[in-house]
């Protein structure tokens, strides 16, 4: 597959990129200057939203300011600036169907979230090949995950396949499909979770992580329900991978 860059937009101190790979469209976000050979971040979006919400460019603003990476995001099947099919229609249906009807949605977004990942998988994989044939990313630098709810459901199972990324970030989801899948994952990790999860029990975040076979892993639980991430997580997850990646750099200096 190629890369083929659609649009372009600066400020005085971020690009940002529109591409696509294949029929995938992503966006990748740079320093204005010095970024060569510099860490690369990609990240998994959240489900419904897609590779621009704002969680996303927030994230990616903090990276690339402040540690010079840089970041990459594109749409997962069926959300974006892509189609749904009838069996994402058909999945959307039943989850609001139990949502409405007070029912638990996590076995319904599970198994959607795990039919997504297949499909998602070998298209972060394709776009970090292309990604890496920039001549200001290089196959030499780095590379970092970072995705919360189905980015984690898509970030587990492409980071289990992918010996090119060296950290990653994940958190909020359920250990069903994935906990076979991070039992194979070994490097550094850092974890987010909401100690009083409406959707996530507490005891299936702890043993999603706990299934983690990293010597390096770092849970980060807050008290809050679902969509109460505290904001300062995403910084800590910044601190992290200027940790990880950006002394992979200075090392190979």
């Amino acid at each position: 597959m190629s890369l083929k860059f659609t649009a372009e937009s600066s400020s005085s101190d971020m690009l940002e990129r529109d591409f696509t790979v294949g029929d995938v469209p992503g966006v990748l976000w740079s320093p204005v200057s010095g970024a060569d050979h510099a860490p690369l971040v990609l990240m998994g979006h959240g489900g419904g939203n897609h590779k621009k919400h704002p969680a996303m460019a927030g994230r990616a603003h903090l990276l690339v300011t402040g540690c010079g990476f840089h970041v990459a995001v594109i749409d997962a099947p069926g959300h974006g600036d892509r189609p749904r099919t009838e069996h994402d229609e058909q999945e959307i249906a039943q989850l609001f169907r139990a949502r409405a009807a007070g029912e638990p949605e996590g076995p319904i977004v599970v198994r959607y979230n795990d039919h997504l990942a297949g499909l998602a998988v070998p298209e972060y994989q394709a776009t970090l090949d292309v990604l890496q044939e920039l001549p200001e990313i290089g196959t030499d630098g780095p590379v970092g995950y970072w995705g919360i709810n189905m980015g984690t459901a898509i970030g587990v199972p492409f980071v289990a396949a992918e010996p090119r990324i060296t950290a990653a970030v994940f958190g909020q989801h359920w250990p069903d499909v994935l906990a076979e899948k991070a039992k194979q994952i070994t490097i550094p990790i850092e974890f987010d979770m909401q100690w009083d999860d409406e959707h996530i029990p507490r005891e299936a975040g702890l043993a999603l992580f706990d299934a983690f076979a990293s010597k390096e892993k770092t849970l980060h639980a807050n008290a809050g329900k679902h969509k109460e991430l505290p904001r300062f997580e995403a910084d800590s997850a910044v601190r992290f991978f200027a940790r990880h990646l950006g002394e992979a750099v200075t090392a190979a200096a």
